[in-house]
């Protein structure tokens, strides 16, 4: 028989009062484990973005702005943000930084991706130095323009706004942590102790006999203490 079957709502409430210590123990060490953990064991992360505008060519003659150029554009921006993370872009990124990484290890901490439906490309970079952040980000951007140009022969990337160094990190974000372990803790506390409790199969009150052996009872010894 289930457990919510067996027992009413005041059981339950019975249940978390004789075993409240218990729950507070369990969602005091999660609260205390995770804001050791985020305060002294996670390093911190920063983030900084350069933005870059797939637009005309350099070399166009033309100022107007056609409405296929625009369609044309947005579906350039996918294909150029796989070229910024590919090895070809992120070798040389490699070479210019003096880098002792491979390419692979670089993807990790870049993000590529275009603005909505916009022809604006976004590249983040995320890392624990945000002096590298700033300088890995420009990096690729300028690397990307040149592969541009060789690969597509296109040249019609510009920058809009160049990586600066964070200021404040995105992470870890230690209250959010600790308010996320505190529930965790509460839920894996009132799990546990409605385990026990399913697990006690022990008679403890008058009640429980005619509930669980459904037998009627027919007199109590009541309990005296000694004087």
């Amino acid at each position: 028989m289930a457990l919510n079957e067996e027992m009413e709502l005041r059981d339950l409430f019975e249940i978390i009062r004789k075993r409240l210590g218990l729950i507070v123990l369990i969602t005091l060490i999660s609260l205390s484990i995770s804001a050791v953990v985020s305060f002294f064991l996670l390093d911190e992360v920063y983030e900084t973005s350069t933005t870059l505008m797939v637009g005309k060519t350099q070399n166009s003659q033309t100022n107007t702005i056609e409405y296929n150029d625009i369609l044309a554009n947005q579906k350039l921006v996918n294909t150029y943000s796989e070229i910024a993370k590919s090895d070809r872009v992120l070798d040389k990124v490699i070479e210019k930084l003096q880098l002792e990484l491979k390419p692979s290890d670089l993807r990790k901490k870049i993000t590529v991706a275009s603005v909505k439906e916009t022809e604006i490309i976004r590249i983040t970079v995320e890392d624990t130095d945000p002096g590298f952040a700033t300088d890995l980000a420009n990096a690729i951007a300028e690397v990307f323009m040149k592969e541009v140009v060789d690969i597509m022969k296109l040249d019609n990337v510009q920058v809009i706004d160049v990586a600066k160094v964070p200021e404040e990190p995105v992470k870890p974000k230690p209250l959010l942590n600790i308010a996320i372990a505190g529930v965790l803790g509460l839920m894996l506390g009132l799990g546990l102790v409605f385990l026990i409790e399913y697990l006690d199969n022990t008679i403890k009150m008058s009640e429980d006999i005619e509930r669980y052996l459904e037998l009627p009872v027919l007199g109590v010894i009541p309990m005296y203490e000694e004087q």
